[in-house]
């Protein structure tokens, strides 16, 4: 979980540092060309670079060890702050962006030297694209670890941090090339339309990541199972016990980034005896926690069904 908790915040650090220079960079740049894309923009990174400091908060909180008041780690406190983060994205970014592209799509004003824009730009590109490499690395190497795709990993991490900056990052690459075709656009036509256009693409290229995140995040609050996949495998290491005569009902929650809790009732063996019982339930502990790294709290609760 340490390490874990280490890779995911140099990930975090890495972004919000390129995210700061970028908003500053971008704000300097829409206000000598008059460009609302470029402000846009600059409220993108601005907003990506709060969203990046309550990140922070998500990994430090949801790595403190569990106490007396929380037995079970205080893992979803990660995702509270990453889901004010996602808000911050929505109301911040995607917000400014959308009713500043509408205004100047109704009132559009002649742009002025663009050339600093389109620097901006491209430096934006190349510090974001790093920001993003560094992401996906973490990813394939997860995603090594647990013998699954890095795309379905992306689905069903429980890492809200990794996976915030993974799809923040890959929406700042997008809007970047939507914001150059607003500028060329406008430049090319004479028009501040196009500026205007791209202004609200981008808002609603944010609007879709915040809603993304927002959903999973309230899913691993209210209390989400693990992946299926996750789930099958536990059952499995369950019925291959030879105490073990079947599983009455298998529950599982996610308790924070990377970690599950795992309750069963178990119909053991009628000849199993009560000791047999004990040493049967260590075993499986040990055997999910050593086949299932995210496996935190085991529970196996002893319930006989009616059998023949």
């Amino acid at each position: 979980m340490g390490e874990k908790s280490g890779e995911s915040l140099g990930t975090v650090l890495v972004a919000g540092a390129a995210n700061l220079a970028i908003a500053l960079a971008k704000l300097i740049a829409g206000l000598i060309g008059g460009s609302a894309a470029m402000l846009s923009e600059a409220a993108h990174s601005a907003a990506d670079t709060v969203t990046e400091l309550l990140l922070l908060v998500a990994v430090r909180r949801s790595g403190k060890p569990a106490d007396r008041r929380h037995p079970f780690g205080h893992g979803k406190a990660g995702f509270v702050w990453a889901l004010m983060a996602a808000v911050a994205t929505l109301v911040g970014g995607a917000g400014f962006s959308i009713t500043h592209g509408l205004h100047e799509v109704g009132h559009g004003e002649e742009l002025a030297d663009l050339t600093p824009s389109y620097v901006v730009l491209a430096v934006a590109f190349v510090l974001e694209g790093t920001s993003l490499l560094k992401g996906l690395a973490q990813l394939r190497r997860e995603a090594a670890r647990y013998g699954i795709p890095p795309r379905r990993l992306v689905r069903v991490t429980s890492d809200t941090a990794l996976k915030a900056v993974l799809f923040e990052d890959g929406a700042a690459l997008i809007g970047l090339l939507v914001a150059a075709g607003g500028l060329l656009g406008s430049q090319l036509t004479g028009s501040a339309l196009w500026d205007g256009v791209a202004s609200v693409v981008i808002g609603l290229l944010l609007l879709v990541v915040a809603v993304t995140l927002i959903r999973t995040n309230l899913s691993l609050l209210i209390g989400q199972a693990a992946p299926e996949s996750v789930q099958n495998g536990i059952r499995a290491v369950l019925l291959d016990q030879p105490e073990v005569a079947g599983v009455v009902e298998l529950l599982t929650m996610v308790i924070g980034p990377g970690a599950v809790l795992v309750a069963a009732k178990i119909d053991f063996q009628d000849e199993a005896t009560a000791r047999g019982v004990e040493k049967a339930a260590d075993e499986v502990e040990r055997r999910l926690r050593e086949q299932f790294p995210q496996v935190r709290q085991v529970f196996l609760d002893p319930t006989p069904t009616c059998r023949r």
